[in-house]
């Protein structure tokens, strides 16, 4: 691959998630929080990314995922920013604001510091949400441990790529 701004395994799998939505029709949007817009900067990477990549929102405080993606302030008042039912809101929110057919939301605990005992650093949620889906959206909680800021977001920015393959 030529020169990238980002590591090659992110490079490489973000190829593959442009090349497989382009190849089904889907246009994706993410909601990125913990991450800083670090997945939609990985798909910008890739030639052709504007047939895939919609838009991405970064809503790093509370204020703009509710403002943004109309994130219910009981929901994160109840359970948090760094939680499924938060996450599960801004896929739903980042769909209805944009063209997409497939919405990514992530939120996390990126560290060094504003870990607590139940949400330590590492611990970041994702969703994903497909368009006029009966189903629910999907959500998961992953524990990478307290491995650094830089590595945390690496891996959730993968995790977030991989929930973008068809």
């Amino acid at each position: 691959m030529s020169e990238m701004l980002l590591p090659d395994d992110i490079a490489q799998l973000a190829a593959k998630v442009v090349e497989a939505n382009t190849a089904s029709g889907r246009k994706v949007v993410l909601a990125e929080s913990c991450t800083g817009g670090l997945v939609s900067g990985a798909l910008t990477e890739i030639p052709g990314s504007s047939s895939v990549l919609d838009r991405g929102f970064v809503t790093y405080s509370n204020e703009a995922k509710m403002e943004m993606l109309d994130v219910p302030s009981d929901i994160i008042e109840t359970f948090g920013a760094v939680s499924i039912a938060c996450v599960w809101a801004m896929a739903q929110g980042a769909l209805k604001h944009s063209g997409a057919d497939v919405a990514v939301a992530i939120s996390g605990v990126a560290g060094p510091g504003g870990g607590t005992a139940t949400k330590p650093v590492g611990t970041v949620v994702f969703a994903r949400a497909i368009r006029d889906s009966e189903d629910e959206p999907e959500g998961e909680l992953k524990r990478f441990g307290d491995v650094g800021r830089a590595e945390i977001r690496r891996q959730a920015t993968l995790c977030a790529l991989e929930l973008l393959l068809p």
